[in-house]
């Protein structure tokens, strides 16, 4: 069965003077940057829906889609963007290669549940990145002129499958209980005691069970490096229901992880946090699992998007990313040095190091 597709809403214009308003980050309003022009974007009267796993995957379709969005892909990286907003050029917001427009196409997409709106706007998001490129030493001059590059930095909306089920899991294995013996030991300085920690082994066996709550799981896989773990963590309980009109302004990249595949890789975590609890239910100071029967049932999922400001740079023909989470504003990013400012240091000290060294004499 395959639900009915719809088109995304056209872009809202001012009221006032008839331009485009976009998002306003860090709160629930559109906004002219024309005129100043405000707008109430309308909250949904209930919360976001958490959709049955195993209907979806048996039933719907793990294809099946509700709405169709336009997207570019980008050949060089392989990522798929979403622009809501009236554009005549633009460039890849991970690799920059310039994105052709005619190649535009129409697709589908589970339409998200719910997303995390930016709380961070580009002006504050640029002066970050500008702070921390001005500390950096060694840094090349072009760099630093990126960071004043008021187009040099984007910000993107993240797909992310998010899983919760209860979970059941029935265990043997082993409690490890140390204690120490004092034994004598030839050293260099003779027989000496030193106290030796053993493990005192017993057989454990029980049951764990609870809830595992927003399993995150990244749904964007293209060739290149994964959003680096030191930003990737937003608070999901500020998610809101989905509204096209937070997407105002910013690049939504599209998941390339189809629902299954998130679904396999949720598991794999949903067995990592089972061991997690049978290890604490064993007690002791250490344990051994020799089994577990992990089971979830009524597991539930959601399509998100998640907030981050991304800005590209190729330096010597290598590329640089820098990351700032939309709602935390924490950076992350990788860094240039410039072979020239390193040289001309190295010579300046070699030559007050040569000045002494006459002085001395």
């Amino acid at each position: 069965m395959k639900e009915e597709t719809k088109q995304s809403e056209h872009k809202k214009a001012c009221a006032n003077c008839g331009a485009e308003l976009k998002f306003k980050p860090g709160s629930h309003q559109l906004k002219c940057e024309y005129c100043g022009y405000e707008e109430f974007i309308e909250q949904a009267k209930s919360s976001f829906e958490e959709l049955e796993l195993q209907h979806y995957l048996k039933v719907v379709g793990e294809n099946a889609y509700t709405e169709k969005i336009d997207l570019l892909h980008c050949k060089n990286c392989g990522a798929n963007q979403h622009v809501e907003e009236n554009y005549k050029s633009l460039n890849c917001i991970y690799c920059s290669e310039p994105l052709i427009l005619e190649d535009v196409e129409k697709e589908g997409w589970i339409v998200p549940g719910a997303l995390v709106p930016f709380q961070i706007d580009a002006k504050k998001a640029k002066a970050t990145f500008k702070t921390w490129v001005g500390g950096l030493w060694f840094a090349p001059n072009k760099l630093k002129r990126a960071a004043l590059d008021p187009e040099g930095l984007h910000g993107l909306y993240l797909p992310y499958w998010t899983f919760d089920a209860d979970l059941n899991a029935q265990y043997q294995g082993q409690r490890g209980d140390y204690y120490y013996e004092t034994k004598r030991v030839r050293t260099k300085n003779g027989i000496q005691k030193r106290k030796v920690r053993k493990t005192r082994w017993s057989s454990a066996s029980g049951a764990v069970n609870g809830f595992v709550d927003d399993i995150l799981i990244n749904a964007s896989e293209k060739k290149r490096k994964d959003i680096p773990a030191k930003i990737a963590f937003w608070n999901v309980k500020e998610l809101v229901p989905f509204n096209s009109k937070y997407l105002s302004g910013f690049v939504t990249e599209k998941y390339t992880v189809s629902l299954k595949e998130g679904h396999h890789s949720s598991f794999q975590k949903a067995k990592e946090i089972a061991n997690t609890w049978i290890r604490k239910d064993i007690g002791g100071d250490t344990q051994r699992i020799s089994h577990a029967d992990i089971k979830l049932s009524d597991e539930t999922f959601k399509h998100i998007l998640l907030p981050v400001y991304i800005s590209s740079y190729r330096y010597n023909g290598k590329e640089y990313n820098f990351y700032i989470n939309g709602q935390t504003g924490e950076l992350s990013g990788s860094r240039p040095y410039s072979f020239w400012k390193i040289f001309f240091l190295v010579l300046f000290i070699l030559a007050i190091i040569g000045i002494i060294t006459i002085f001395a004499q």
